[in-house]
């Protein structure tokens, strides 16, 4: 008998030591980069069988998309959920906290105000107000929520009956109205009076914060900060192809889209749609500058393809895109492209009176019994005539009573081996024409 109780005790301090309840902040603006974080923290509470999740939230919303994305995270975990409303849960932070199965309000804090609007503050369309509703009515109804409320807090026409406020008004409540409506749990003041709300006076509080590499997903998902990506992607692959080999830019290049790419990746905004867009995009350029003379469908179709690429990857994989979300888009993208429009032009100014830029680039440092002539003397072949020794396009290396010369054309293809003459010499640059 007495083995028992000490075998019952034992039992009960062990059960007892593995209760674990997990805490995350949802604070600040709700963005995409939001999402993985609290993804980790339900994959984590369930790995380790904890007894409930608790999160604080305190915030004026932010994406719909982001809100959504969380939302379903909370929806899908195994174990309880409890939204401890730490002052204000406002717009999408109303939905995130309906995603959870109890909410707990500290005094004085506020929820609702739901209302989808703009960048600017502007309402939004029926569309995308019908949308929200559907997502705070159905939140509601899955935890036993009133969805009049719900659905009041994103639009004022929504008569509730048995509140005070005409049906003229957006519905935010306080602490006090939410306990009173149904839509909070009780008012408590800390997490330790939330820990015993839940029966788990005793459990161990895990707080998870994010880690390195939310932070710099959220740090690279910020638009100014992916627009600088694109940048340095396009710079980088420009210079690869104006550059014999490959070295230092192509790398850094790919590196900066893999970042944009991979992000967008990570937050659902580009998916491996966007990526092979992109992909086959610069396959088909790169087809029309080495291999298919002047510019023509490939070269349309390749730039095309990238351009909606790199526009896909700054959208949401969201089925309610808004016009707001494609407006930042195309701003982010002209921003980018006008960056590396500038910064090529840059390059080609400035940079090759550096040292940096003529490790990059053909110099005239290949000694002159080589056969080859880069800019020795050119203006003594004007009017020769030779033969091309590489095709053409509009650049590449001709051969002049005996000597190898880097010509090109005006705008011409010429296969190699074709008969050509100098026409005209401007410097180091040696114009040829086709015979």
């Amino acid at each position: 008998m007495k083995q028992l109780i000490i075998s019952l005790l034992f039992f009960c301090v062990s059960l007892s030591a593995q209760q674990k309840i997990y805490y995350a902040e949802i604070e600040g603006d709700i963005d995409l980069g939001l999402a993985p974080y609290v993804k980790r923290v339900v994959n984590e509470a369930e790995q380790n069988r904890a007894k409930a999740i608790i999160f604080r939230i305190n915030t004026f919303g932010g994406r719909v998309d982001a809100a959504t994305q969380i939302k379903d995270a909370i929806l899908n975990s195994r174990i309880k959920t409890l939204a401890f409303i730490d002052k204000r849960a406002i717009s999408a932070g109303a939905l995130i906290s309906l995603s959870c199965e109890k909410i707990v309000m500290v005094p004085g804090a506020s929820m609702g105000a739901t209302t989808v609007v703009d960048q600017a503050g502007q309402k939004q369309s029926e569309k995308y107000q019908s949308y929200m509703r559907s997502e705070m009515r159905a939140t509601a109804e899955r935890n036993g929520r009133r969805t009049d409320i719900a659905q009041g807090m994103v639009d004022e026409r929504i008569v509730v009956a048995d509140m005070q406020d005409d049906s003229t008004k957006l519905i935010t409540l306080t602490s006090e109205e939410a306990l009173k409506f149904g839509m909070a749990d009780t008012i408590l003041t800390s997490i330790e009076e939330v820990k015993n709300f839940l029966g788990l006076p005793e459990a161990e509080l895990i707080s998870l914060g994010s880690n390195w590499a939310e932070d710099l997903v959220r740090f690279i998902s910020n638009p100014i900060v992916s627009s600088l990506l694109i940048m340095i992607g396009l710079i980088g692959l420009y210079t690869e192809i104006k550059t014999p080999g490959w070295g230092l830019p192509g790398t850094v290049g790919l590196i900066a889209l893999a970042l944009f790419f991979g992000t967008g990746y990570i937050l659902q905004l580009a998916s491996i749609i966007e990526i092979l867009l992109f992909i086959i995009g610069f396959g088909l350029l790169i087809v029309e500058i080495f291999l298919i003379p002047g510019f023509g469908l490939f070269g349309i179709a390749g730039i095309t393809l990238m351009v909606l690429g790199l526009f896909l990857g700054l959208l949401s994989d969201f089925k309610l895109i808004d016009w707001d979300l494609i407006s930042v888009a195309i701003v982010q993208l002209a921003a980018s492209f006008v960056g590396t429009a500038t910064m090529v032009l840059i390059l080609l100014k400035f940079l090759p009176k550096t040292e940096m830029f003529n490790k990059l680039i053909l110099k005239d440092q290949v000694a002159e019994k080589s056969g080859y002539a880069a800019t020795q003397h050119v203006s003594e072949i004007l009017g020769a005539e030779g033969t091309a020794l590489t095709d053409l396009r509009p650049s590449g290396t001709a051969l002049f009573n005996g000597k190898r010369y880097d010509v090109l054309t005006e705008g011409d293809y010429i296969t190699h081996g074709s008969r050509i003459a100098v026409k005209f010499v401007e410097g180091s640059k040696v114009v040829v024409e086709k015979i």
